[in-house]
């Protein structure tokens, strides 16, 4: 499945901002379930942008606003093939999780880290599915990610970004990153490794995760999920929002302990003023019917009406004028 995305979020400050610094992790990872095709990022007031990859292996966008501003606008466009991932064919035993080797290769996702940080809750609940399904890893992750979501009731304002992962679990409230904690820490409290992934879902509802049949193109948020490794296969994907195995609707942009190692958008700035944030992700299925004929070229599929983008940052430039004459009268 071929998807184009945009992603845009807007910074808007109270009063001037001297400086700010900023790093986004937006761009589609390439791996054997998806493939990069194009990818581009764009910032007003107009910033060079300076393009690595992180310790975690996730593609970051670095960049730096020096003159006073009032506002920032950043979107990332990416299009991206996506391919159907492979059944689990082994059926590991839970002491295969103690090989040295293995728990060498997998330290870092063994261990607690600041949003997955699990108590004697998530210990205690883990251990019930352990005893109920006995020692094969698979069936012991699976239940995990199905006991994840028979707790948790998806809702927006529930939770924050900080909130520990044993509070989202006692409430039973949250959002797809509280799922995707949650599912982390209780995996991770067996020894089992495990890891938060952050990404874009093509859907109509977080919340759910249903494919839509009846439109191309969707407006959401970023999606978060976990994968858990296990011996002799790899990087098993599920939802646990949505209680459905990853597929080709999903795309992921890269992973980490948790959520802080893959944000999509972190920075600082100097000056008093309060951001407002409004992050905001379009994503358009493209049908074979929309494919080119053989031999004819594609047309860029991330092509935009330059007008209107010039517009945009004619309009953050006004804005930042305005505020500046402002304070000097």
């Amino acid at each position: 499945m071929r998807l184009d995305i945009r992603y845009r979020t807007a910074f808007t400050y109270e009063n001037l901002v001297r400086e700010s610094q900023n790093e986004l992790r937006a761009c589609p990872a390439s791996d054997e379930q998806q493939e990069l095709i194009a990818y581009r990022v764009y910032v007003a007031p107009s910033a060079r942008v300076y393009s690595f990859t992180d310790y975690w292996g996730t593609r970051v966008d670095s960049f730096g606003v020096r003159l006073p501003h009032v506002a920032i606008e950043v979107t990332a466009e990416a299009s991206v093939e996506t391919f159907l991932r492979p059944q689990v064919t082994v059926a590991p035993h839970l002491d295969s999780l103690r090989d040295p080797a293995y728990l060498d290769a997998h330290h870092e996702y063994l261990q607690p880290s600041p949003h997955t940080d699990w108590a004697e809750g998530i210990a205690t609940e883990a251990a019930r599915q352990r005893d109920l399904i006995g020692d094969d890893v698979v069936s012991l992750v699976l239940a995990l990610h199905r006991v994840t979501g028979a707790r948790l009731t998806y809702a927006r304002g529930a939770t924050d970004v900080g909130i520990p992962v044993e509070d989202v679990l006692a409430q039973g409230k949250g959002v797809c990153q509280d799922f995707a904690h949650l599912a982390v820490a209780l995996c991770r409290s067996q020894g089992i490794p495990a890891r938060y992934v952050s990404g874009y879902l093509f859907t109509r509802d977080d919340s759910t995760g249903t494919d839509v049949d009846d439109v191309d193109v969707v407006n959401v948020q970023t999606h978060a999920w976990f994968e858990a490794s296990v011996p002799g296969f790899g990087w098993l994907a599920l939802d646990p929002t949505n209680q459905q195995e990853v597929g080709d609707r999903h795309v992921k942009i890269g992973h980490g302990r948790d959520y802080d190692d893959v944000q999509p958008l972190r920075g600082v700035f100097s000056g008093g003023a309060a951001p407002s944030v409004d992050p905001h992700v379009e994503i358009r299925r493209v049908r074979a019917s929309d494919s080119p004929p053989p031999g004819e070229r594609r047309r860029d599929p991330l092509q935009l009406n330059e007008l209107a983008r010039q517009q945009q940052a004619r309009d953050v430039e006004a804005r930042t004028q305005h505020q500046h004459q402002q304070q000097q009268q």
